[in-house]
């Protein structure tokens, strides 16, 4: 691919496996703590720690799903999946980020509660190990934060870690001030807040991922202006059946029906316009049908219905 140099989504500093490996470790990490959290949530009597636990645990398991689907993604295509196993990936960031939303309604529905009943903090024990779970998160996020930048897959599992991250800062926060001033109105109000930032990023991330999965196309190249510039070329008289698509967020890929002169040289033809959408867009997966006019579109009876 000429264009790597330029496109910011195509750069992977990591191999596969060594993402791999980061993302494994992620889970070993937030696994690990998930038992500390049950195990002492169990010897104190704290709600608040098993709470936490189970934070850590979904953290876990999205973390799990993302690295399932880089496994699957890597996949040859077969006859099965004759577009490959790419996609798997933008599977797992929809459902990583469908739970996502229902942890934030989740939060905001418990922080209404808590608005209207507002609980003390069982001492500092709690905000201690909110302390220690923020040192995992923030852990977790650094294994994965350069590749979140290139995969809507690990993206997904990130924000995961980013929301629970903002938790034990809220817990930190929250019942510090409430143990100090007793000020128990703090900690609903973040907790609304943080649901609200977690709502916000997920619905901005949420939508290219089902774009994608609908057989959208993406956001560059425009197809009214690639439809102009093709039709534009010399040779070319008209074109329709026109899709633009995306096979994963890397490839994008593109099929038309071209009708060019009776005597036109397909081949030709065939070769300059591929060789222009690689050039000018990076689309390199495209399939051009090319039509005269007497031959009329397989598609359709006769030239004239169009």
């Amino acid at each position: 691919m000429p264009h790597d140099h330029h496109d910011h989504h195509h750069h992977h500093h990591l191999d596969p496996d060594a993402g791999d490996r980061r993302v494994a470790w992620a889970v070993a990490v937030n696994m690990v703590l998930t038992l500390a959290q049950i195990v002492g949530g169990v010897v104190s009597g704290s709600l608040a720690l098993i709470a936490d636990a189970i934070h850590n645990f979904s953290d876990a398991v999205s973390l799990i799903v993302a690295l399932v689907a880089r496994r699957i993604a890597r996949r040859p295509q077969d006859d099965r999946m004759t577009f490959g196993y790419a996609r798997a990936e933008v599977v797992a960031a929809l459902i990583n980020y469908t739970t996502l939303f229902v942890v934030a309604f989740y939060l905001i529905a418990e922080a209404i509660m808590r608005l209207i009943d507002p609980p003390g903090v069982e001492g500092w024990i709690v905000v201690i190990v909110a302390g220690i779970a923020l040192v995992i998160d923030v852990v977790t996020a650094l294994l994965t934060y350069s590749m979140s930048k290139d995969s809507v897959n690990i993206r997904a599992a990130f924000l995961h870690n980013v929301a629970d991250a903002l938790g034990s800062v809220a817990v930190i926060f929250a019942g510090t001030l409430i143990l100090i001033y007793d000020w128990r109105l703090i900690d609903p109000l973040v907790t609304l807040g943080i649901a609200g930032y977690i709502l916000w990023h997920a619905w901005r991330e949420v939508y290219p991922v089902i774009r994608i999965l609908m057989l959208g196309s993406p956001g560059s190249p425009v197809l009214a202006d690639l439809r102009d510039s093709l039709a534009a070329q010399d040779g070319v008289r008209d074109l329709h059946h026109l899709h633009l698509w995306q096979i994963d967020e890397n490839r994008t890929a593109f099929e038309a029906h071209i009708v060019v002169d009776e005597e036109a040289d397909f081949a030709a033809i065939i070769e300059r316009l591929k060789g222009w959408l690689a050039e000018q867009h990076g689309i390199f997966h495209v399939t051009l049908e090319l039509e005269t006019p007497s031959s009329g579109c397989a598609d359709r009876p006769g030239p004239a219905a169009h």
